[in-house]
């Protein structure tokens, strides 16, 4: 704040005049964080930001070229490791800068050799691991463009998402660790090339886990790209058709990433930063940012709660780990099961505490309150989409149980009821007015922009409809209460019930099923199946495990007598999730408008013999 004011003319004495200011006035703030961070730019802008209603073709920084890798290693350094690395087996490593920036020297001469060049794509299926995090910089250093997905992902998953961008290379792990059992990829692997016509070269990263440290002096080449130029492509969850790809830009991702960890989360220099999460959710991405910072990025690959539900404490102690995020569902676990093991571990070196993926309940801010006291728990609430948060930690404030404690910097949030109108103390659609710097730059095969739209401003003209249900309190906080649409998600990993479907439809003995994720008070997955046969609920978690994810198993199983379809013939998820969230069914679904309006009543009586007793 004193930088702003001294530098920009300026006296915000409150965290709120700041705030009006970010979204007042663009261009002057993210001008600032550029100059307060000494962001390195090839070629200067000509124009911060420019924007007239039309949120996609909003302007950033035109004219300049940056490169996230050059912003990145600028921090080298022979004191502090660049990433601490810890798996479910003890396996504890540190690597250093020196032997980070060799490796990343060695697969960029891999994807030279293949030429590889700025503009094309290449994807991992790949743990979380040292030299996953080298590949990723090796691609980004030459204007190459990464996607991922994490190996518990099963082939027809992986492949609707890579198939859409023809890769010319995949970097993949030819066997990986989860909860103590060893798995392989290579007959996936050997199927996704077959698939994937484009992929010109696969590379087993098992290959590749020894670290050098020596004193070669390599030279890594990083390549300025343009501000607007894809980084990196993330996948929606594909809740009624294949998942979106969402192209971010590589300018947007460095400044708000430098903004988001270090003014909301506290992160400096040095700092040792670890955010649980797999390549395949978008912390991996936004974590790997603390390396902008400077900070040492700490990664752990395998179960968290595996051999033992301390494991990660572990790695704290280990890593004097000073940042630990993870999902709520894992906070909630540690509530709900384990409060006696976790009241005697050592959480001496934990700065904050950071919750994301879905809500985290008061009673789990209460009690992380309570067992790790003087640590400032951050709570998150963001997407995909983006890429960060648009609400999320003030480390000038307190924090009230349950909430979230502010809008982030240069967010244009708002809370608005379904007329349009900005609402407080009150549930209601998360919008933004005006763009976020790490909006998608445009979904990739829509040149049209017709995914993009229809998946934001269809609700409102020219407003970002987030599909999050939230409150705005009367002090400025904020309650997320859940998913305004039908994707599930679980400990931060989202997928889309379409592939739920997918899946449970291999089975003979299955002619229809349902699934919804309630996440009001207990976080629970729950799948309705239609079938003539008695239910082999064994067989299905087996099939969704394999096919899915092992995240996406669900909770409870129900044989229901009908799915509720719409005249058009679409699923009625949300309506179901509703009214299995208490809400009166009246009010949530015009029964005119279902192909089989009786299939309703089955749904209201569960709730009314069995959720309000179980929830």
């Amino acid at each position: 704040m004193d930088f702003v004011n001294i530098n920009y003319g300026l006296n915000h004495k409150s965290y709120e005049s700041l705030h009006n200011w970010s979204i007042e006035n663009m261009s002057n703030f993210w001008d600032s964080i550029v100059k307060f961070f000494d962001i390195e730019f090839d070629h200067k802008s000509k124009t911060i930001y420019d924007f007239n209603k039309d949120f996609i073709n909003a302007k950033w920084f035109t004219g300049s070229k940056i490169s996230y890798s050059n912003n990145i290693f600028k921090n080298y350094n022979n004191k502090h490791p660049a990433i601490k690395f810890f798996d479910e087996s003890g396996v504890y490593q540190e690597i250093s800068w020196n032997s980070l920036k060799l490796k990343t020297v060695q697969f960029q001469k891999i994807l030279i050799k293949n030429e590889i060049k700025v503009g094309d794509i290449v994807v991992g299926y790949c743990t979380n691991s040292p030299e996953t995090i080298a590949a990723f910089l090796a691609v980004n250093s030459i204007g190459a463009i990464w996607s991922s997905c994490s190996p518990e992902f099963g082939f027809y998953s992986v492949n609707d998402r890579f198939t859409q961008l023809q890769p010319k290379i995949l970097f993949f792990n030819s066997t990986y660790k989860y909860s103590g059992t060893i798995y392989s990829l290579i007959k996936k692997v050997k199927k996704l090339k077959k698939s994937i016509n484009s992929i010109v070269k696969t590379v087993d990263l098992n290959s590749f886990s020894k670290f050098e440290d020596n004193s070669n002096e390599l030279t890594l080449k990083n390549t300025p790209v343009d501000f607007n130029h894809p980084i990196w492509i993330l996948f929606s969850s594909g809740t009624t058709d294949k998942p979106k790809a969402i192209t971010h830009r590589t300018g947007g991702i460095i400044l708000e990433h430098f903004k988001a960890l270090a003014i909301h989360q506290n992160v400096i220099k040095y700092d040792n930063y670890f955010w649980y999460s797999t390549t395949g959710w978008m912390m991996w991405n936004y974590s790997l940012s603390s390396l902008l910072l400077g900070a040492t990025l700490c990664i752990y690959d395998g179960s968290s709660n595996y051999p033992k539900i301390d494991i990660l404490w572990d790695f704290i102690k280990k890593a004097n780990i000073n940042h630990f995020g993870h999902g709520s569902g894992y906070f909630q676990n540690l509530m709900d099961n384990h409060s006696t093991e976790i009241k005697s571990l050592d959480s001496s070196s934990l700065l904050t505490i950071g919750s994301t993926g879905s809500p985290l309940h008061r009673e789990t801010n209460i009690f992380l309150n309570k067992i790790f006291k003087g640590v400032h728990i951050i709570s998150l609430s963001g997407g995909t989409d983006v890429c960060t948060a648009f609400i999320g930690g003030n480390m000038d404030e307190k924090v009230n149980a349950g909430e979230i404690q502010c809008k982030m910097l240069g967010a244009s949030v708002e809370i608005w009821d379904c007329d349009g109108k900005k609402i407080k103390n009150r549930s209601g659609e998360l919008v933004l007015t005006k763009p976020l710097i790490t909006m998608p730059v445009f979904f990739w095969n829509d040149p049209q922009n017709i995914k993009y739209k229809s998946s934001y401003f269809c609700k409102f003209k020219n407003i970002w409809t987030h599909g999050d249900w939230v409150t705005e309190t009367q002090n400025g906080g904020f309650i997320v209460h859940g998913r305004s649409d039908s994707t599930l998600n679980r400990s931060g990993i989202r997928i889309g019930t379409s592939e739920i479907y997918s899946a449970v439809q291999t089975i003979d003995s299955v002619e229809d099923s349902l699934i919804i994720h309630i996440d009001l008070q207990k976080d629970k997955l729950i799948l309705f199946v239609k079938s003539p046969l008695k239910i082999k609920k064994n067989h299905l978690v087996s099939v969704i495990r394999d096919k899915c994810s092992p995240r996406h198993v669900p909770d409870l199983i129900y044989k229901a007598p009908d799915i509720p379809y719409t005249l058009s013939g679409k699923k009625v998820e949300l309506p179901i999730k509703k009214i299995l969230m208490g809400q009166d069914s009246l009010k949530v679904i015009s029964k005119d408008s279902l192909r089989n309006p009786e299939s309703i009543k089955w749904y209201e009586d569960l709730y009314e013999n069995f959720f309000k007793i179980s929830f």
